[in-house]
């Protein structure tokens, strides 16, 4: 088994699923009291939203490239970033490592194109849905990428960074979520990419009449699956 090294705490309630969901899966894998090997870096959320914030991209690019060469020399075998919104600047991550860099997208997308769908609504933070670095990345593998009109994705924001990364999860804010998701597939969207790791405490499959896609969730069983490999 190769360890998973992960660069957490953005926040570290997604975190604490990342961490889980490896842990679960490793034993349902191999049995018994099978548990995987995880080299956990969680940083103080506070000081990356002030870098968003800011639009201090490259400097956000360089803290987590320093974490992640950290995690390589600790003995970390491959990388996690727990997060959708900080791969804006996996790159960075990417050059600073000799380990692979498992790209959340590339293992969304491709249980999107499992699912034989062409089009996906994106729900994330404002970074995810208004930057180019997440429907590009989709767009690259074939997958056609829609958000939420202005509106709408500013109260998918304000509820992931006012309530679900300080562990707040209403049946109000799940009712909101629930009315843009049929917007989305009102514009067409065959699929709903659930892109930001918090989101996922609060929006499940029941929540939407087309195939959801938690990218935690897959983003973890990739990387197992590679670890176990």
């Amino acid at each position: 088994m190769r360890t998973i090294g992960m660069l957490g705490g953005m926040s570290w309630e997604s975190t604490a699923e990342y961490y889980r969901l490896a842990n679960e899966l490793v034993r349902d894998r191999l049995g018994g009291v099978h548990s995987a090997r995880l080299l956990l870096d969680s940083m103080d959320f506070a000081d990356m939203e002030r870098l968003q914030s800011a639009g201090l991209w490259k400097e956000a690019g360089d803290l987590l490239a320093a974490k992640a060469s950290a995690l390589e020399a600790a003995g970390a075998e491959l990388l996690l970033l727990c997060t959708n919104t900080m791969h804006l600047v996996v790159d960075a991550i990417e050059q600073a490592v000799e380990i692979p860099v498992l790209h959340i997208l590339d293992a969304t997308s491709a249980r999107v194109r499992q699912e034989g769908l062409g089009r996906v609504g994106v729900l994330g933070t404002a970074f995810t849905m208004e930057h180019d670095f997440y429907r590009d990345r989709l767009a690259a593998s074939g997958v056609d990428a829609t958000v939420p009109e202005r509106q709408d994705r500013a109260t998918v924001h304000r509820i992931i960074y006012e309530e679900l990364v300080r562990g707040v999860v209403t049946d109000a804010s799940r009712a909101q979520y629930r009315a843009i998701i049929d917007r989305l597939v009102a514009d067409g969207a065959e699929g709903i990419v659930l892109g930001c790791t918090e989101i996922e405490l609060l929006v499940t499959a029941e929540d939407s009449p087309v195939p959801v896609f938690p990218t935690t969730r897959i983003h973890v069983e990739a990387a197992v699956e590679m670890a176990l490999s």
